[in-house]
């Protein structure tokens, strides 16, 4: 469908100006210098001809089969002239100028008016406001686009909604001296999407890593199934703008405030199979080593360096990062040691000293590409004067060339001296970083993708033995009379009918009622203040724990009466459950993709440690259970210090029953149970609230 865009034989450019900082010029001028190798036709009708190219007066005077059309008009003339494009049989029109639904409703009806013409000639629009594509195959070389980075032919393929982060990594690659693939930037996206695109360089042989640049999604769920099919099968880079912002902060649950206002996008990576990136030069890097690497196998990594230093930087980094060094094999050490200097240091990582030669590198990478101890390679290079290191980077050159295992290198020099050893390196497609922690990054980068490709994602089992009728009535009745919480009994009933263990309880809207519910559960018991205006219990005295006999229930049923004003006031009495572990679990609604399942450690501090994970609908068991190990206090759930650990089964289970509670019921917007209390066997909801 998109073929023509991105591959075109013949591009015409209304609005092709004589001007040379006007985009209509800008763009032929762009298709000539990057030796496009297909026929461009100028549109202009007072000039003469652009850049020696003939002018036509109208694309009415093209000839047919134009692949590409480039608009660099005002938006008024913008639907006659797809008008005009679809009597020629136009496939794609590229629309670069603006003024159109960005600017409010009369940009849009100008918007949708040339989207009615293009839909009934089918024709695709790429924008309106937007920069445009480039494709770097020597057998294409179009650069449909204004901007300024030539690149050279590569394996990274970008898009973006945003043209100017685009255009930033674009230029960062190039300042690399990497090439790339596809460039695509389609602004407003009003027709053909992220996710279109997505999934065509999902099937280009080309693209070997695909990156791109969110800053808000459109339709959520088309950009998770295009992810998840894509990044089974190539690298996946994504970074997400605006990881600072906050919540909304009058969100009316802990699960609400707890969710930061992108963690819809940080999920969407982390389903897909996304790796996800907070700062660009990481990106960058990552992708440098992804476009030329072999996939990883595990996470233990050989170092080779000529300078100590770095190595030791280069090893934190790896380390904290979940990767291990492991030592040499016997066979390894003793190899190395007959062939490296006296003073060379024959361990993880090996230093063959500054004075090491290229036979010392070519040693070292043979032995740590043969040695099953290791997955990964990396390389520290130092360029001294002393010795030979264009012969050094021809032996790195030609291990990396046989793709046994991933390789990357710090290359300390100074590129303008060293200029041959810098090209032999970067002509072979070796991953070379300035500094010792980009080059250790986009390792740990190459390993997590091994990691997140590799996972157990596990299968959705559903859950059989619940009640959803009775869970829907519930809440449809709810809906019905217009509420927007339900009330104490209902969310216990709709837990209840979903298999969600609960202490006993009763609701009563009297002392003396809350007395003869407590005999009735039997003693200790908890006191819950029941009413609409009462949100967060503790902070309005509405809560009383441990209650062993009648006197004290009346005593704190009567001071809750005190301090809560409000005519509609009840109690909730359950059966008080001492010890155990306090957990928390809840869910906030994401347009479009279902619900994002909470869980971490729970009660009254959970809003100061914030030690809680996402994961969204459906969890799978792998899924909960990866949960439970992804918070930082996942050794209070094993036990510590002679606490016994609580019956994480329980939890598991636990977290796939909401999980189907919230498919079932998508009406409900948040719900907070908190705590859940985990015992060494079972756990318990022992307070819960459901926001519809």
């Amino acid at each position: 469908m998109l073929e023509a865009l991105f591959n075109p034989k013949r591009v015409a450019v209304i609005g092709a100006s004589t001007k040379e900082l006007h985009i209509g010029n800008r763009v032929i001028r762009n298709l000539i210098d990057f030796g496009f190798k297909g026929e461009i036709y100028p549109i202009n009708p007072k000039a003469d001809e652009i850049w020696g190219i003939p002018a036509l007066k109208s694309i009415l005077d093209a000839p047919d089969g134009i692949d590409v059309v480039h608009m660099v008009i005002p938006a008024k003339f913008v639907p006659q002239a797809v008008e005009d494009c679809g009597t020629k049989g136009v496939k794609h029109i590229i629309i670069n100028s603006g003024g159109f639904s960005e600017i409010g409703p009369e940009g849009e009806a100008i918007e949708m008016d040339f989207l009615e013409r293009a839909e009934k000639y089918g024709i695709r629009i790429f924008g309106p406001n937007c920069q445009g594509i480039i494709n770097s195959d020597p057998e294409i070389r179009a650069y449909c686009n204004f901007t300024f980075t030539k690149p050279e032919p590569g394996a990274i393929s970008i898009v973006a909604l945003s043209g100017g982060v685009a255009e930033v990594i674009h230029q960062g690659f190039a300042a690399m001296g990497v090439g790339t693939r596809i460039y695509a930037s389609n602004g407003n996206a009003c027709d053909v999407t992220i996710p279109e695109i997505i999934r065509y360089l999902g099937d280009d042989p080309g693209t070997q890593v695909l990156v791109t640049y969110v800053e808000g999604l459109r339709d959520p769920s088309a950009f998770l199934e295009a992810c998840t099919e894509v990044a089974a099968k190539k690298p996946v880079l994504a970074m997400k703008a605006g990881r600072t912002r906050e919540g909304a902060k009058a969100a009316a649950s802990h699960t609400g405030g707890l969710a930061k206002e992108d963690i819809a996008t940080d999920l969407i990576f982390k389903k897909a199979g996304v790796l996800s990136f907070s700062d660009e030069g990481e990106l960058i890097q990552s992708a440098v080593a992804f476009a030329s690497q072999p996939r990883a196998r595990g996470n233990r990594v050989g170092i080779i360096t000529n300078t100590g230093g770095p190595a030791v930087i280069a090893t934190d980094i790896l380390a904290g990062a979940g990767l291990e060094l492991p030592p040499l094999s016997s066979q390894t050490e003793a190899f190395l040691k007959e062939r490296l200097y006296p003073e060379a240091s024959v361990a993880n990582p090996v230093d063959v000293l500054a004075t090491g030669t290229a036979e010392h590198y070519r040693t070292c990478l043979d032995a740590m590409m043969e040695d099953d101890a290791f997955d990964c390679v990396f390389v520290n290079f130092v360029t001294p004067f002393f010795v030979d290191t264009d012969s050094i980077a021809r032996e790195i050159a030609e291990v990396n060339q046989q793709k046994r295992k991933p390789l990357v290198c710090n290359l300390m020099t100074d590129k303008g001296q060293w200029v041959d050893t810098v090209r032999i390196l970067q002509d072979a497609g070796v991953p070379c970083y300035a500094l010792p922690g980009e080059a250790a990054r986009a390792m740990a980068n190459l390993v997590r993708y091994h990691q997140i490709t590799t996972r157990d994602k596990g299968d959705v089992a559903p859950v059989r033995d619940v009640d959803s009728q009775t869970a829907r009535r519930i809440v449809d009745d709810a809906v019905a009379n217009g509420s927007k919480i339900l009330a104490a009994d209902e969310v216990y009933r709709v837990l209840e009918a979903y298999g969600i263990s609960v202490p006993d309880w009763r609701i009563t809207d009297s002392v003396d009622g809350a007395i003869e519910a407590a005999e009735d559960i039997g003693y200790p018991v908890v006191l819950k203040a029941d009413a609409p205006s009462v949100i967060h219990k503790s902070d309005m005295g509405g809560v009383s724990l441990n209650l062993m006999a009648a006197d004290a229930l009346r005593m704190a049923a009567e001071d809750m009466q005190t301090r809560i004003s409000d005519a509609d006031l009840g109690f909730f009495v359950q059966k008080y459950m001492p010890g155990g572990l306090e957990t928390i679990m809840g869910a906030k609604a994401e347009d479009g993709l279902g619900h994002a399942v909470m869980f971490g450690l729970g009660g009254i501090y959970v809003e100061v440690l914030k030690d809680v994970v996402f994961e969204l609908t459906p969890v799978t068991a792998a899924e909960a259970t990866e949960m439970l190990t992804s918070i930082k206090g996942t050794t209070l759930l094993q036990g510590v210090r002679g606490q016994p650990g609580v019956d994480q089964e329980a939890l598991i289970e636990l977290i796939q029953r909401l999980s189907q509670l919230l498919e079932d019921l998508p009406v409900i917007q948040e719900l907070d149970l908190n705590p859940v209390m985990a015992f060494e066997e079972g756990a318990l909801v022992v307070d819960a609230r459901i926001l519809l």
